[in-house]
């Protein structure tokens, strides 16, 4: 790899945290660019790699929003902890299910997502705490643990976007708190795969370093911003990244990219 293209990843890798700390989708940037730069990088060494970047990126988010925020632990705990194996489970299945048995269910998610978003304009701008029932609280820890962490061990794009939505709408969180809570989970779901791809040799270790440097770093900015310019800021970066998602899902179902 070339000075010119290690420079451009190492700019996605800090691109991707900021995506990623302020509301998930980071893999979206990531993925794609490891890809064009390594072209001969197997599909889930790709994923590995980029499992052991993202890590780095999302503990870091994850520690800049419980030092700034109350975080729901009852909820985010659980799900990390849930998430582990779960997406382990996922990651050891990446190179047997393809992509197109699952892509189009996700792009129908994504379009719902989309629209629910756009039609509930003040859905996540403020917490509504009476949502939050112990039935609610279980919904959420098994949507995110099991449904969300199996597909971020299967692909990962995406996945920091689907636990925020979900914590908003299950539990009643606003955007920044969801985000929150999203973090923590996210932990979860990239050790439990980070762990698979490693014991079957799908890591480049030095590149994957590297990268991690950088999104930590972007991870760092983009988790102070969010908290420091609230639920609204996020809602606006979660529209532009779940319509990216269906693009780029998109574009991959039916062009075949």
């Amino acid at each position: 790899m070339d000075a010119v293209s290690l420079t451009a990843l190492l700019a996605v890798a800090a691109l991707a945290g900021w995506v990623d700390a302020v509301v998930g989708g980071g893999g979206l940037l990531l993925l794609p660019a490891l890809l064009v730069v390594a072209p001969g990088m197997p599909v889930a060494t790709a994923l590995g790699t980029n499992k052991l970047a993202a890590i780095a990126g999302t503990a870091t988010a994850a520690v800049t929003y419980a030092r700034r925020t109350k975080l729901d632990w009852w909820v985010a705990g659980p799900a990390a902890g849930l998430a582990v194996v779960t997406a382990g489970l996922g990651a050891a299945l990446a190179g047997v299910v393809p992509g197109s048995a699952y892509r189009p269910v996700v792009l129908g998610v994504l379009v719902v997502v989309a629209v629910f978003v756009v039609a509930r304009p003040r859905l996540g701008v403020v917490a509504v705490p009476l949502r939050r029932t112990r039935g609610r609280v279980v919904a959420a820890v098994v949507v995110a643990g099991v449904g969300v962490a199996a597909y971020d061990g299967l692909i990962g794009p995406g996945t920091g976007t689907f636990l925020v939505v979900a914590f908003t709408v299950l539990v009643g969180a606003d955007f920044v708190g969801g985000s929150a809570m999203a973090k923590v989970a996210n932990v979860g779901t990239n050790l439990g795969a980070l762990v698979v791809f490693a014991g079957t040799g799908h890591v480049w270790w030095l590149l994957g370093a590297a990268m991690a440097v950088c999104n930590v770093a972007g991870a760092a900015l983009g988790a102070r911003m969010a908290l420091r310019r609230g639920a609204g800021f996020v809602r606006g970066v979660l529209l532009v990244v779940v319509l990216a998602l269906v693009v780029k899902l998109g574009h991959d179902q039916w062009l075949g990219w």
